[in-house]
């Protein structure tokens, strides 16, 4: 069965870490890029970070830049997602989702396609920053 879990997330005050991890089963991620996408209360889903397929480049948001930083270990078939200095704004559930022989460069057009343009997509884990 092919799938995507999500795991890590939690309750951390302002200013805290966490760190999210994706692991998939079914089938290796070497070949696919990850994107790691966080939908808050009432807000669209937005994607904060990815990395891609064979050229390993990595993509932020500007919301996300120079705090979170994404890194992917192929042996444990798993991506990451370091989260620093987290805000109350950072407050969403995360997903992580891939897509086939992808490249973080062409994800806005990725996400004019159904599902944003993703093949798999894991079940999300919520991460709360509060005080």
């Amino acid at each position: 069965q092919l799938q995507l879990v999500e795991s890590g997330g939690g309750l951390v005050q302002p200013g805290g870490s966490l760190r999210l991890s994706c692991a998939a089963s079914g089938f290796t991620l070497d070949l696919y890029a990850i994107v790691w996408f966080r939908q808050a209360p009432g807000k669209d889903r937005d994607g904060v970070s990815c990395i891609g397929s064979r050229d390993g480049n990595t993509y932020y948001a500007d919301s996300v830049k120079g705090r979170f930083t994404i890194s992917r270990d192929n042996a444990k078939n798993t991506v990451s997602l370091q989260m620093n200095s987290l805000k109350p704004e950072d407050t969403a559930v995360y997903y992580c989702a891939t897509r086939k022989n992808g490249y973080c460069s062409a994800l806005k057009y990725y996400y004019t396609m159904d599902s944003y343009g993703m093949d798999y997509w894991g079940k999300g884990t919520l991460v709360t920053v509060s005080s």
